[in-house]
């Protein structure tokens, strides 16, 4: 292993590109409005939509604006944070790995930029268009270059059975969802929720710290893949009803579930992610246990539709999972809103 250079330690990247002072008040009365929605307080549910990887900052911020704009018609239901999804997982390893390692997809990974760059990108969009982000919590050690702006962090399917992010995730002060793993098997998320609601003493970033546990720390179904490698869905009510008996055998905090309508739940199939909602919410219309613990949507959209390969440039489509288009997009908010 070549050490290429020592990289600026979060603290340094914060004070170098903060967040206003004005912006940090309205977070923490936002973040105060989203965890409302998990203790029960609030009816509302949450819309965690965007682009599947933000690629490129400018068709990422067009995104945004728009979509804060739909967001204010909405907002008596729908609390809409946009996904700014900056580290992007690779099943073999291959691939574009997020703007954190590249922040020109076209360009060779540079860290030390990457940082930088998504630092600015959830900044810019929180400042100019009123609305606070999601992010996924690839790497845990980097969490803390974000960690005073982010609302929301998801911990993917590949990570989710590991220690080191359920430690972290027990330190963090906003919800944070846990995805089922890929080969499906729910305890193990639930068991990550368990251990992300606890307090834990542990080793981070050289320090020895404790965590207070979280207790927004939830479920999200996203779908799996048989021993075939089929995709599985997993968001129909005989799931819903499953997860929330063992909510209840458990003894957690908060029951919540988030769902994710795109990956193995749509077998990638994007345009299906607005059926598959329709669905869920008619299964909270069946059960009252099932309507309380839903929480709200996962949506993978963008301003075109589709993906594209790196290179060809074509504005705000993604380079990675394919996305529903804008035109969609609006369909899609304004339908649930309707039957929320």
């Amino acid at each position: 292993m070549e050490f290429l250079r020592k990289l600026p330690i979060p603290m340094e990247i914060k004070e170098k590109y903060p967040l206003s002072p004005e912006w940090m008040e309205k977070k923490v009365e936002f973040d105060a409005e989203v965890s409302r929605v998990f203790t029960g307080e609030s009816d509302k549910k949450l819309l965690i939509i965007g682009p599947c990887s933000a690629d490129c900052e400018e068709s990422v911020l067009d995104y945004s604006h728009r979509l804060a704009r739909v967001a204010q018609d909405v907002k008596d239901k729908i609390i809409v944070i946009p996904r700014v999804y900056t580290n992007k997982p690779r099943t073999t390893g291959d691939g574009y790995k997020g703007m954190l390692h590249q922040p020109d997809p076209n360009k060779a990974a540079d860290m030390l930029e990457g940082i930088i760059a998504i630092r600015r990108l959830h900044t810019r969009v929180i400042e100019e268009t009123g609305m606070f982000t999601a992010d996924e919590m690839l790497y845990p050690e980097n969490y803390r270059y974000l960690s005073d702006i982010l609302s929301y962090v998801a911990v993917g399917a590949r990570s989710v059975e590991n220690q080191q992010h359920r430690l972290v995730a027990s330190g963090i002060d906003v919800p944070v969802g846990m995805k089922n793993p890929t080969g499906g098997d729910v305890s193990v998320m639930l068991n990550s929720v368990m251990a992300a609601q606890h307090s834990h003493t542990f080793l981070y970033r050289g320090w020895e710290v404790k965590s207070s546990g979280n207790p927004y720390a939830h479920s999200i179904l996203r779908g799996y893949v048989n021993k075939h490698g089929e995709s599985m869905p997993n968001y129909h009510y005989e799931d819903m009803a499953h997860l929330y008996e063992e909510y209840i055998k458990r003894g957690l905090k908060n029951p919540a579930l988030i769902v994710d309508c795109n990956h193995a739940n749509s077998a990638k199939k994007y345009k299906q992610q607005h059926r598959i909602a329709s669905e869920v919410l008619h299964s909270c219309r069946l059960n009252s246990d099932i309507a309380k613990m839903f929480k709200g949507f996962m949506i993978e959209s963008y301003i075109e539709e589709g993906s594209q390969k790196i290179g060809e440039g074509i504005y705000g489509k993604s380079i990675t999972d394919p996305c529903i288009g804008w035109s969609d997009t609006e369909k899609l908010i304004y339908d649930m809103a309707e039957k929320l």
